[in-house]
């Protein structure tokens, strides 16, 4: 049978299927979404493995009412003909805060922050796998959990990725003995002063998928590939958005991009201090040099940043004096460019590249003069 292409598979067609949740004090969310998913879907999507994400109180009540003996995970496997779906003691993780001790709760300012960066490293690392599809319900919890986690997928969620809360008749709802619809009888009581009968068989539990706008494309790689704190996110993202804003720190050889200090070589960094000048003088976009033909410009560029380092104006003269090649000058902008990008990420650096437009090609820094700071003595 051959595998479906990466880029059309369905969810329920990926390998690896990971239902990701919240919960507080009622770990019923795990056992009504993985209903709603498995069975009353039109084309069920079934998990591989769960991951539940509460606190130390959550944690055991979640073992201790899904797991413990033959307990409501396993009874509901067993109902539906479920196949095996990973979900043990090691899949209720513990939210910590930044000592490293387990939360009893989400009380202060602190906790909402151990909770935002522990669910935003949950949902990034689990989306770095390209054979994995993620299901994130943010039924569960306290509200500021399913807003963190449903963020956080917007953050760095894919095509394949979905969000949900999961929909629970009245009465059911929050019901400290309801767990899903059974396929039979059962009976259970309302809650309050006047219980009334009522019977799990009857319980409607829908899901209601939620559209969210997926921003993982234009991250910054290092946010993509290590721990990514919420508020590091959040804040690239904020800075995407802002005007952008260019500084060239001539005396001190460092350029600031959007707010972000980028480490350049110092070729590199006078090419775009040409560049930026030419923008701020409203110079018109430059075509590759032809061989043979000096550019005074860029070497200008680099004596005036460079002029205190001791022999290398000798080192610059010599190599530019017959001009700079267009293998040069594509080497620099390519080099300029990745710096951005590896610094800043495709969104975040967009503005500050050097790009070529027209035919012939022109290259040219398109910010506007106002949004450029050259310091220099």
């Amino acid at each position: 049978m051959n595998t479906p292409d990466p880029i059309s598979r369905d969810p329920p067609d990926y390998p690896r299927r990971v239902l990701l949740a919240v919960s507080g004090l009622s770990p019923q969310i795990v056992t009504e979404t993985l209903y709603a998913l498995a069975v009353r879907t039109e084309r069920p999507w079934i998990p591989t493995e769960i991951l539940l994400l509460t606190t130390a109180r959550g944690a055991e009540h979640a073992r201790l009412n899904l797991l413990s003996g033959d307990r409501w995970f396993g009874r509901l496997r067993a109902d539906y003909g479920l196949p095996p779906i990973h979900f043990d003691a090691d899949c209720i993780e513990v939210i910590r805060d930044a000592t490293g001790a387990p939360l009893g709760d989400i009380r202060s300012q602190a906790d909402n922050d151990a909770t935002a960066d522990a669910l935003t490293e949950a949902v990034r690392a689990l989306s770095a796998d390209p054979d994995a599809a993620l299901h994130v319900s943010i039924a569960g919890g306290r509200k500021t959990m399913g807003y963190y986690l449903g963020y956080a997928l917007s953050l760095f969620g894919r095509a394949q990725d979905r969000l949900s809360h999961v929909l629970v008749d009245e009465g059911y709802e929050g019901h400290p003995q309801f767990y899903y619809p059974s396929p039979g009888e059962r009976v259970i009581h309302t809650l309050g002063p006047n219980p009334r009968p009522l019977d799990c068989q009857q319980a409607e539990v829908t899901l209601a998928e939620i559209p969210f706008v997926r921003l993982r494309e234009g991250q910054p790689q290092a946010l993509l590939a290590g721990s990514a704190r919420f508020s590091d996110v959040v804040a690239a993202l904020n800075r995407a958005l802002a005007p952008p804003r260019l500084v060239i720190d001539v005396t001190d050889g460092q350029v600031e991009a959007g707010g972000r200090t980028v480490p350049m070589a110092p070729a590199n960094l006078a090419f775009l201090l040409w560049f930026a000048r030419r923008a701020r003088e409203g110079l018109p976009g430059l075509r590759r040099p032809a061989e043979g033909v000096p550019d005074a410009d860029y070497a200008q560029a680099y004596r005036a940043a460079y002029d205190h380092l001791q022999g290398l104006n000798a080192r610059i003269e010599a190599r530019y004096r017959d001009g700079m090649s267009q293998g040069d000058f594509d080497e620099r902008r390519t080099r300029v460019n990745q710096a951005l990008l590896e610094a800043l990420g495709p969104r975040e650096a967009a503005p500050y590249l050097i790009a070529g437009t027209g035919r012939p090609k022109t290259y040219r820094l398109d910010l506007p003069a106002g949004a450029i700071t050259i310091e220099e003595n």
